[in-house]
C-alpha cells in the first residue's frame, strides 16, 4: 500500500480494506515519508507514533510488514540508524509488528548496518533487478523483496528463466536458506529456519507486473 507513504489514511479506509479482502490477504504498508525523509532519524518518534495511531491496526491479522523507505541520498550513520530502529515498536496494542527498511545508498552495504538489523530483527528490503544497491542478507524472521525488472518485450514481464530464478530464490528463503546468486554483505551464522517471504513486482514496465506476479505464484505454489 503506497498511499500511506504520502499521507495519513482514514481509519475507516483500513476497516473497509480489511472487510473487502479475502481472509488470507496480507497488506504491506509503506510507512510515512515524514518519518524517514529527515536529517536526524532519531527524532522520528512522533511521526512513527502518529502512523500507528492512525488506524492501521484496523487491518487486524491482515497487517503485514511495514516498509520504511529512505531517499537515495540518505547515507548510513550507525548511531542515528540504531536510534531509529529502536523507535520501531515490536508490538502495538498487543499486536506484533514486522518492519523492513528500504535503503538506497551504497553506504548501507556495510557489515555494521546488517548487524544492527539483526539485532533489532528488522528486514532489509532486497532490491532485485534495479539500479539500487542490493543487500540480500537475511536479518529478520521474514524476507521482503521488491523486484523491478519487468520489460515490455516479455509477455510475462520477465523471461521464463528469470521467473524461474526468482521463484527458486523465494523457495530457498522460505526454507531458511540463502540464495547463492544474490549480493550478501555479511553472512549469518544462525541455524537455518523456515520463514515467511514477501515478494513484490514493482516498477519496470508496470503493465506487465500483475502477469509477472501471477507467473511467480504458479511457480511457487
Amino acid at each position: 500500500m503506497n498511499g500511506t507513504f504520502y499521507g495519513t489514511q482514514r481509519a475507516t479506509s483500513f476497516e473497509k480494506w480489511h472487510d473487502e479482502t479475502p481472509e488470507d490477504f496480507v497488506f504491506s504498508l509503506k510507512a510515512p515519508r515524514f518519518a524517514t525523509n529527515r536529517r536526524v532519524l532519531a527524532e522520528a518518534g512522533d511521526s512513527i507514533e502518529r502512523f500507528f495511531g492512525s488506524g492501521v491496526l484496523a487491518l487486524k491479522d491482515k497487517l503485514g510488514p511495514v516498509n520504511w523507505q529512505f531517499a537515495t541520498t540518505k547515507q548510513f550513520d550507525a548511531e542515528d540508524f540504531d536510534a531509529f530502529l529502536t523507535l520501531l515498536p515490536k508490538k502495538v496494542d498487543g499486536r506484533a509488528i514486522r518492519h523492513a527498511v528500504e535503503v538506497r545508498h551504497q553506504s548501507f552495504r556495510h557489515p555494521e548496518f546488517v548487524s544492527l538489523l539483526r539485532e533489532h530483527e528488522v528486514a532489509v528490503v532486497v532490491a532485485g533487478d534495479s539500479e539500487h544497491p542490493q543487500i540480500a542478507d537475511v536479518t529478520a524472521p521474514f524476507v521482503y523483496a521488491r523486484i523491478m525488472g519487468t520489460v515490455e518485450s516479455e509477455d510475462l514481464g520477465y523471461s521464463d528463466q528469470a521467473l524461474d530464478a526468482w521463484a527458486s530464490r523465494a523457495k530457498a528463503w522460505a526454507a531458511g536458506e540463502a540464495p547463492d546468486d544474490l549480493e550478501i554483505v555479511a553472512r549469518s551464522t544462525e541455524k537455518p529456519a523456515p520463514r515467511d517471504v514477501y515478494l513484490y513486482v514493482i516498477s519496470g514496465y508496470k503493465v506487465r507486473n500483475p502477469s509477472a506476479a501471477m507467473a511467480l505464484i504458479e511457480r511457487i505454489a
